[in-house]
């Protein structure tokens, strides 16, 4: 089964849903005008609605032509990011500072055109909830929707997501079992030390030379304690001190974060960091505080709804277009509370780098519409695969 017909005939309509979406993006729990809009168009589809999970969470219920007594969740993400936007196109945001330059805007109007076409179709038996969620983008919206009591209410045997990807071709799609994308803990360091004249430094403790030591120390904690053929990262992002030429500050700040996919080394490698930190205060008899938050937990596919989703990609692309061997990433995805709570799979759409050419997170950044039908065929498909009418060939 290629691109859906009917999912195909949409697709100017689809991206004319998508381009208002960009031109009026909102932050995380803030998605008010974007939640109004997603709840009208599911209800003019006679879904289901439900409203008010996180705030701004849009869940649809739709019931197939049987019960069936199985449950699929899908979900979206529906926020923007913090950043101005340098395409220049027609339908460039409206909101300063404000910018769907992840392609959130793209993966609501897939999972829209999915909604639609099931439906009026209805050749499933069970049920579909289309989870309409904010704030992925460091707000943890996922995690609020499932504390919020997401899958008492709408429970779901398994549950599923895609986010475009510039790095594949259009139309590919990239899948794995395990890892997709890795825990993004961050931290701060404060070294307290002695400040006082730059001309004078024997009678400070220079907290910038202190800091020099403690960045450089960090890197062995990746390269000289974890196993190579394990993966972390660990980035001093930021460094803050001093606010003069001639005087050696009293105090200096370091942030980053940290990203693994392993508890074990999440865990091992935050428990390093203050103990190295503590000795290299004691070294320069200076206090030192260490802070690590934990982030997102690493988004880990489950292996059945893995191979399930495989399946369900290759009807739409063609098998030999999905890649099941994709490289993992270090960046971070919230769908991982949704993924601890219920089996499922997190995908990669290709989109070849769009109109723009280039990566998510970037300034020039514009979801491709081109791929639209092939992210909501994708749904509609593994909805029919694994919710089958009875007599069926689903699992």
């Amino acid at each position: 089964m290629p691109v859906i017909n009917s999912i195909a005939a949409w697709q100017a309509e689809m991206a004319a849903w998508r381009q208002d979406f960009h031109r009026h993006p909102e932050l995380g729990f803030k998605e008010f005008r974007t939640a109004d809009i997603v709840a009208e168009k599911l209800a003019s589809w006679g879904i289901e609605v439900h409203r008010g999970l996180a705030g701004t969470g849009v869940v649809g219920v739709l019931r197939g032509q049987s019960d069936g007594g199985r449950r699929v969740g899908l979900r979206a993400d529906m926020d923007a990011l913090p950043m101005t936007e340098e395409t220049g196109l027609p339908y460039q945001s409206e909101t300063p500072g404000v910018f769907h330059g992840c392609g959130h805007d793209g993966h609501m109007t897939m999972l829209l055109g999915a909604a639609r076409y099931l439906a009026e179709t209805r050749a499933f038996d069970g049920t579909v909830h289309f989870i309409f969620q904010p704030a992925e983008e460091g707000g943890g919206g996922a995690d609020v929707m499932v504390r919020e009591g997401l899958f008492d209410r709408f429970d779901c045997d398994e549950v599923y997501a895609i986010h475009n990807w510039p790095e594949l071709p259009a139309g590919e799609v990239g899948v794995r079992v395990g890892p997709m994308m890795a825990a993004t803990d961050t931290f701060d360091i404060t070294i307290n030390g002695v400040g006082g004249h730059a001309a004078m430094p024997h009678l400070t403790r220079d907290p910038v030379v202190i800091a020099a030591q403690v960045v450089t120390a960090l890197q062995t904690l990746v390269s000289r304690r974890t196993d190579p053929l394990d993966n972390a990262v660990l980035s001093v992002t930021r460094i803050q001190a001093g606010s003069a030429y001639n005087v050696i500050p009293r105090e200096a700040v370091l942030c980053g974060t940290i990203r693994t996919f392993r508890e074990e080394t999440r865990r091992r490698v935050a428990d390093d960091m203050q103990r190295l930190v503590a000795g290299l205060g004691q070294a320069y008899q200076v206090s030192i505080a260490c802070k690590v938050e934990r982030g997102y937990p690493p988004t880990v596919n489950h292996d059945r709804e893995s191979a399930f989703a495989a399946e369900a990609a290759g009807r739409v692309v063609g098998a030999d277009r999905v890649r099941q061997d994709i490289e993992p990433v270090m960046g971070g995805e919230d769908f991982a509370y949704m993924l601890n709570a219920r089996p499922g799979a997190y995908l990669w759409v290709g989109q070849g780098g769009g109109p723009s050419a280039c990566s998510v997170h970037n300034p020039g950044y514009d979801f491709n519409d081109e791929i639209l039908p092939v992210g909501a065929s994708f749904f509609a498909a593994l909805v029919e695969q694994r919710l089958p009418r009875a007599g069926g060939d689903g699992a």
